[in-house]
């Protein structure tokens, strides 16, 4: 088994200089695709199980799957709970074999983030499993909009939640479908210089690929979720397959006709993220 801890694959990307691909999962096809696509490039994978797979799929299923799939390939595999909500939430997902868990606090205020997000890293670190908070807020491409993190509480948030990885907001958006704009890398450099925690970029989606690329290698970034860009490849090829051979109904085949294509997107997400 190659079943990971968030802390074991971004403390040697940290050392290595390069960021590890939050894959944000769907179902069981994406996240095998996935898998097969990280054993193809050598690297390590965070499957992540959000709110939009959690909702048809419960957590303890969900965990198996996760584990099932790190016995299956031969790189470091990350079970990880994407936007865990609450307490109860966090705790479902430990108990169902995650491997890390991310508390999305980041609309509490400050004091309250930090206290909520403490006591469940202090949760998952006595199980031996990581934890990863937000400070800031990450707007949506289609509703709330961002407030950024401001670096003093980034130093707070680091120093006193106990996190091993700290997800911030930097111009950073959910949802984005392309790679217009870009991060805000003043204020990504004022983070590192009051912080050395390992840094995460939710809508890593909506980043320019150079972009991308640069601060994987040359920053304290170290893992990026991606997930629009490989639902839009997973739904060019659906349609594909379905265009054509408008007869075919059968799931097994339609969904056996899109994987190849999923596991390339996946490749090349990646790959931007890797070591030179």
């Amino acid at each position: 088994m190659t079943l990971a801890t968030l802390k074991d694959v971004l403390d040697q990307a940290l050392t290595r200089h390069f960021a590890v691909g939050g894959l944000v999962c769907l179902g069981w096809e994406d996240m095998r695709a996935y898998a097969l696509a990280a054993e193809a490039e050598g690297l390590p994978v965070i499957l992540q199980a959000g709110p939009s797979c959690r909702k048809h799929t419960p957590l303890p299923v969900l965990g198996k799957m996760f584990r099932t799939l790190a016995e299956s390939v031969s790189v470091p595999v990350v079970a990880h709970l994407d936007h865990g909500y609450t307490l109860e939430e966090c705790r479902e997902a430990l108990d169902s074999g995650f491997t890390s868990l991310m508390f999305d606090g980041s609309r509490l205020p400050l004091a309250e983030n930090i206290a909520q997000t403490a006591q469940i890293a202090e949760m998952a670190h006595r199980a031996g499993i990581s934890c990863e908070g937000e400070i800031g807020f990450v707007g949506y491409s289609d509703g709330e909009t961002s407030e950024g993190t401001e670096p003093e509480d980034a130093a707070a948030f680091a120093r006193d939640s106990g996190v091993d990885a700290m997800a911030i907001s930097v111009g950073n958006v959910h949802l984005q479908q392309n790679h217009e704009g870009g991060l805000d890398e003043a204020r990504i450099r004022a983070i590192e210089a009051v912080t050395d925690i390992p840094l995460v970029i939710h809508g890593g989606s909506g980043v320019p690929l150079a972009q991308r690329r640069a601060l994987a290698r040359g920053s304290r970034i170290c893992k990026f979720n991606i997930g629009t860009e490989l639902r839009m490849a997973f739904g060019t090829a659906l349609r594909a397959a379905l265009a054509q051979d408008p007869e075919r109904f059968d799931r097994v085949q339609i969904l056996s006709a899109v994987e190849p294509q999923l596991v390339t997107a996946a490749r090349a997400a990646l790959r931007t993220l890797g070591p030179e």
